[in-house]
C-alpha cells in the first residue's frame, strides 16, 4: 500500500478526536478500486488522498473543517454502486463520490435525489450525467461534447476532410464519436462510415478490413474506446494497412497507450491537462512523485486532486458549512477554482464543469502537447441520450 494511503487512514482516525467545536466533512467514496474501471478510479483516488492529507495536515478546510473519508469498492458494477451509495448515505456523509463512468454513477440517481446529497463522478465525461441525474449530480471532467468539438475542430484545421467513427453503444462515454461526427460535418467534413463494437471485444479485424477497403481511406478515424479495446483496435487497424490519423479521447490517457511502440506513434487524444514548465500540473506531479516515490503516469491523479479542491472551495463558499444542501448550492455557483489541471467553473452550467481541454500526441512513446484550444461555443453539440 502506498504510504499516502496510510497517512489518510491516520488522519481520518484523528478526525474523531478533534475538539467538539470543529466541523468534519464526511466524504463517501463509492469508487471502482477493482474491475474494468479501476484503471481510472484508482489514480483519481490517489490524487484525492494527496489533497485530503494536505488539507488535514494544514488544520482542515479554512483552518477548522477536517475531512473524513469513508471508502467502498464498487467493483466497477452498477448494482454495487447503488448499494454502496445507500450505505454511505446511511453513514451520514455530506458528499458522495461516484465512479468514473456515467452508467454506474447513474445507478445511484434515486439515492442521491432522495437523500439530497451532492454527488460528483470522479471522471465521467458524459454531459447526460447531470442532465439525467438532476440538480444534485455533478461531473468533474470536460464533457464528451466539448472534447469532441476540440478534436473535430483540430482535425478539420489540419486539412482532414473525411472521417470514420468507431463507437460502442454499451456505454454513454464510448458514443463520443457521434458528437465528433456532428461537429466535423458542421465544419464541412464528410463522414465516410461508422462501426460499432462491444465493450471488451477482442477481435477488431472485421472493422479494420472494412476501413482498409475504402478508397481512399478516411483521413481520420475517431474513437473513444479505452483499454483493453483501444489497443486491440489500433493494432488491428495498422495490421490491415490503415494509415489514417487516429484520434482518441481521455480514456486512453494511460501508460498503455505510450507503450505501444510504432503502433501508437502519432495518435492524438483529448484529455484534462498537460504539465508545462511552471504550471500547477507540473507542481502537482512533483508533489506526487515526492509523496509516492513514483512519477505520475496519468492526468487522472491530478483530476482527483482537483475534485478535493472543488469540495474545499464549496465548503469555504458555504461559510464552513458541511450541510449537503448548502454544499450543493455552493458547488453549483463555484467560479475559477484553481485545480492542478486548470481553472474549474460550475456557475452557469448544468453540472458539467467548464475546464480546459488538452490535445496530446503520442511521440516517441511520450506526450507531445498539440494545443489547449478553447472550443467555439456555437459548435458544441447539445447533450443527448445516445
Amino acid at each position: 500500500m502506498k504510504k499516502f494511503l496510510l497517512i489518510s487512514t491516520m488522519l481520518g482516525a484523528a478526525a474523531f478526536s478533534m475538539p467538539a467545536a470543529a466541523e468534519t466533512l464526511r466524504i463517501g467514496l463509492a469508487t471502482a478500486q477493482s474491475g474494468g474501471l479501476a484503471g481510472y478510479d484508482s489514480p483519481v483516488v490517489e490524487g484525492f488522498h494527496i489533497a485530503v492529507d494536505e488539507i488535514n495536515t494544514a488544520g482542515g478546510i479554512g483552518g477548522n473543517v477536517m475531512i473524513e473519508l469513508i471508502e467502498k469498492d464498487v467493483r466497477s458494477d452498477a448494482a454495487q454502486t447503488s448499494i454502496a451509495a445507500q450505505e454511505l448515505v446511511d453513514e451520514g456523509v455530506s458528499v458522495l463520490i461516484l465512479p468514473c463512468d456515467a452508467d454506474p454513477a447513474l445507478a445511484a440517481i434515486g439515492i442521491v435525489s432522495s437523500a439530497e446529497i451532492p454527488a460528483i463522478s470522479t471522471c465521467a465525461s458524459s454531459p447526460t450525467l447531470p442532465m439525467i441525474g438532476g440538480e444534485y449530480m455533478f461531473a468533474n471532467f470536460p464533457g464528451d461534447n466539448v472534447q469532441a468539438t476540440v478534436s473535430a475542430s483540430w482535425a478539420y484545421e489540419q486539412g482532414h476532410t473525411s472521417a470514420y467513427i468507431v463507437y460502442s453503444p454499451d456505454t454513454q462515454y464510448t458514443t463520443m464519436p457521434l458528437y465528433f461526427s456532428e461537429v466535423f460535418e458542421k465544419l464541412g467534413g464528410t463522414i465516410l462510415g461508422q462501426d460499432t463494437h462491444s465493450i471488451g471485444q477482442q477481435d477488431f479485424s472485421a472493422i479494420a478490413t472494412r476501413i482498409a477497403a475504402l478508397s481512399p481511406q478516411p483521413d481520420v478515424i475517431m474513437t473513444s474506446s479505452y483499454e483493453p479495446d483501444f489497443p486491440s483496435m489500433l493494432k488491428a487497424l495498422r495490421a490491415a494497412g490503415v494509415t489514417s490519423q487516429v484520434i482518441g479521447s481521455d480514456g486512453i490517457d494511460s501508460p498503455t497507450t505510450f507503450s505501444l511502440g510504432d503502433v501508437g506513434e502519432g495518435v492524438v487524444f483529448t484529455t484534462a491537462g498537460h504539465a508545462t514548465e511552471g504550471s500547477p500540473l507540473a507542481a502537482f506531479n512533483a508533489k506526487y512523485e515526492q509523496i509516492t516515490g513514483n512519477p505520475s503516469e496519468t492526468v487522472f491523479n491530478a483530476v482527483g486532486y482537483d475534485l478535493v479542491k472543488v469540495l474545499e472551495a464549496a465548503v469555504i463558499a458555504a461559510g464552513g458549512s458541511t450541510d449537503p444542501k448548502e454544499l450543493r448550492d455552493a458547488i453549483a455557483n463555484l467560479e475559477n477554482v484553481q485545480g492542478a489541471t486548470s481553472l474549474i467553473t460550475y456557475k452557469g452550467t448544468d453540472g458539467m464543469p467548464v475546464r480546459e481541454v488538452t490535445l496530446i500526441r503520442v511521440k516517441d512513446g511520450a506526450r507531445e502537447l498539440v494545443g489547449q484550444p478553447s472550443p467555439d461555443a456555437s459548435l458544441i453539440p447539445a447533450p443527448r441520450m445516445q
